[in-house]
């Protein structure tokens, strides 16, 4: 530690006297640099701060005077870094293109949260200024589609997907399994959640069978969702938060099923037929969500509906399962596929009680 604060403090002492060579904007652009080094290569000990000048980019005013070829040889050797981006940040890539083609062709039978989803993160993109951060709410069956798309948005938002240090899960039964300790939790969440923030400029925050979250603990890091400037000195507003949960599936399918019984198409189910019944059917259901000053304050942007899978949709994610193992396939196969699958009601056989979610285990049967 006593390295990391002589050292900089010996490449800016020549400052006071050297005011034509503008030492002073040499000195921080070299205590950036080493800062950088020392907590990214070297491994030291850092404690990231938003406000602390030395710990961000030097920006384009900051080189003003300085001689080209210094700053072609410096911007080269920071760029073999793997640290220079058009972004500004090589861990953040937004690639809304990218986004829109994925849910397109990778995402079946879920027109509305392909429109949603993508309207969303669009808009909370191409505003920096956003009032507070994006919160996003999943609801539908097991197997629908909502871990996927959370993966999605985590592809075309970060150059290193879920693995990114700007994205972090939370497996509610998994991270946050005992009651008695949810004090404890709370403290780790906020402090986990905290701690990213100062990390990465634009965080991804995926809440995993969120319906199991014990209020309190929602109720912890509500301030973080809230419309405020920042909590404790820091800025939340360019976080995005998700949460993916079962509630409101049976209202989902009963919707889908009314459509199917009048002759409608389930690509006309709107929104309209569904965000406020899901919102309703939250308020009133057991466990963190409906309990949580997050519904009563009427914090989460958008309740996105997965609609339940009917058996093309299912033929759909077993050719993408065989794509992804590199295998050719034909139409009796995905039909064998499809047939082995689970169908609710099951006079009808319309829709699949498991969703895509066990296909690439399935197709395991059916391999040669």
């Amino acid at each position: 530690m006593m390295v990391r604060v002589l050292l900089p403090l010996l490449l800016c002492a020549v400052s006071a006297r050297a005011d034509f060579f503008q030492f002073d904007s040499i000195c921080n652009v070299s205590t950036y640099y080493f800062n950088y080094i020392y907590c990214n290569i070297w491994e030291g000990e850092c404690q990231p701060n938003q406000d602390d000048a030395t710990q961000q980019v030097p920006t384009r005013d900051l080189w003003a005077g300085f001689p080209q070829d210094y700053i072609s040889l410096l911007h080269q050797w920071y760029c073999s870094l793997g640290q220079c981006c058009e972004s500004g940040d090589c861990r953040i890539t937004n690639n809304i293109t990218g986004l829109a083609r994925d849910l397109q062709t990778k995402l079946h039978g879920q027109h509305l949260a392909q429109s949603v989803v993508l309207k969303a993160i669009q808009g909370f993109i191409n505003n920096p200024e956003s009032n507070k951060p994006l919160t996003l709410s999943f609801h539908g069956w097991s197997g629908t589609g909502k871990n996927f798309v959370a993966r999605i948005i985590a592809d075309n938002l970060y150059r290193d997907g879920v693995k990114s240090e700007c994205v972090r899960l939370f497996i509610a039964p998994f991270h946050f399994p005992h009651g008695r300790l949810v004090d404890t939790y709370k403290g780790q969440l906020r402090e986990a959640i905290r701690d990213m923030v100062l990390r990465c400029p634009q965080t991804l925050f995926i809440f995993d069978e969120a319906e199991k979250l014990h209020p309190g603990l929602i109720d912890a890091i509500k301030p973080y969702m809230d419309h405020y400037d920042n909590v404790d000195g820091v800025s939340y507003r360019r976080a995005v938060f998700l949460f993916l949960s079962n509630i409101g599936g049976a209202t989902i399918n009963d919707v889908a099923l009314d459509f199917w019984h009048s002759g409608q198409n389930r690509e006309d189910i709107g929104m309209e037929d569904l965000e406020h019944r899901l919102r309703a059917e939250t308020m009133e259901s057991q466990g963190g969500f409906a309990q949580s000053e997050l519904m009563s304050g009427h914090l989460i942007d958008f309740f996105v509906p997965f609609l339940p899978l009917e058996y093309r949709h299912v033929k759909l994610c077993a050719r993408d399962a065989y794509a992804a193992r590199g295998l050719e396939t034909d139409e009796a196969t995905l039909d064998e596929v499809a047939k082995a699958m689970l169908y609710v009601p099951k006079e009808e056989r319309l829709f699949s009680a498991q969703g895509c979610k066990s296909i690439p285990q399935r197709i395991n049967f059916f391999l040669p």
